[in-house]
């Protein structure tokens, strides 16, 4: 038989039925495919190499992986806020310090102050009747005694004083004073603390001093209210200023 030679559409025909012969073949080499239905039309969804799997669990490290960089403003922050946290807590650690040690500091100076009240105020009580009284028979005697209660500038103007006008005066008319504190009817001594530090003491006293010399007849007897200002010293509490009021 003489040999027919197809024709176009019958060669177009054929190549498209070789071409889906070789995908069958290929096919068959894969996973079975899955068949489902899209828009009411049957099509068949190719399965991978090695068959349908569930997806992996995820992982802590996956999501630390995964988790976006932290900014670097973000990062400086922590090392910032200890600096500030540290700072604070110093502020507030030298403020207690501070508070601790005035407290401690007025607790002791009222202490002190509270002590320098009494011992001042029973110097004072000793000191008036040397100092303020004298007798003419035995002046420098007395105003030896006198200044041992003395301190500071007064000591010296007390030795001034007596020296220029008491003493002589004292002798020319022989005259002799005796003071004393004066005592209510309780027996205390009229005398208190008018203000008072550390370390200085101002005391009011009331003194009785009786005089006796050629001007007067018989006895004289003088009210008179003192101000004496005490000091702290070395040797105790004296009398730094005598002011007649």
């Amino acid at each position: 038989m003489p040999k027919t030679t197809p024709g176009p559409r019958t060669r177009r025909t054929m190549t498209a039925a070789t071409r889906a012969a070789a995908k069958r073949a290929e096919r068959g080499h894969r996973a079975p495919a899955l068949e489902t239905s899209v828009a009411g039309r049957t099509v068949l969804i190719e399965a991978p190499k090695n068959g349908w799997e569930d997806p992996p669990e995820p992982s802590l490290e996956s999501f630390e992986e995964d988790a976006p960089p932290k900014d670097e403003g973000e990062v400086e922050a922590h090392p910032r806020g200890r600096r500030l946290l540290t700072l604070v807590l110093g502020v507030l650690l030298l403020a207690a310090l501070v508070a601790t040690a005035v407290l401690g500091w007025q607790y002791r100076d009222g202490h002190r102050t509270e002590s320098a009240r009494t011992q001042a105020l029973t110097a004072a009580q000793k000191a008036a009747p040397v100092v303020l009284s004298y007798d003419y028979r035995h002046l420098d005697k007395d105003f030896a005694s006198a200044r041992t209660h003395l301190t500071g500038g007064f000591h010296a103007e007390y030795g001034k004083t007596t020296k220029a006008v008491v003493g002589p005066t004292a002798k020319k008319y022989r005259a002799v004073v005796k003071a004393t504190i004066a005592a209510p009817a309780t027996g205390t001594p009229a005398a208190s603390v008018v203000s008072a530090s550390p370390d200085k003491v101002v005391v009011l006293l009331f003194i009785n001093q009786v005089t006796e010399s050629t001007q007067v007849s018989g006895a004289r007897v003088d009210l008179n209210r003192v101000r004496m200002t005490m000091a702290r010293t070395d040797g105790g509490w004296k009398v730094s200023g005598v002011d007649a009021l």
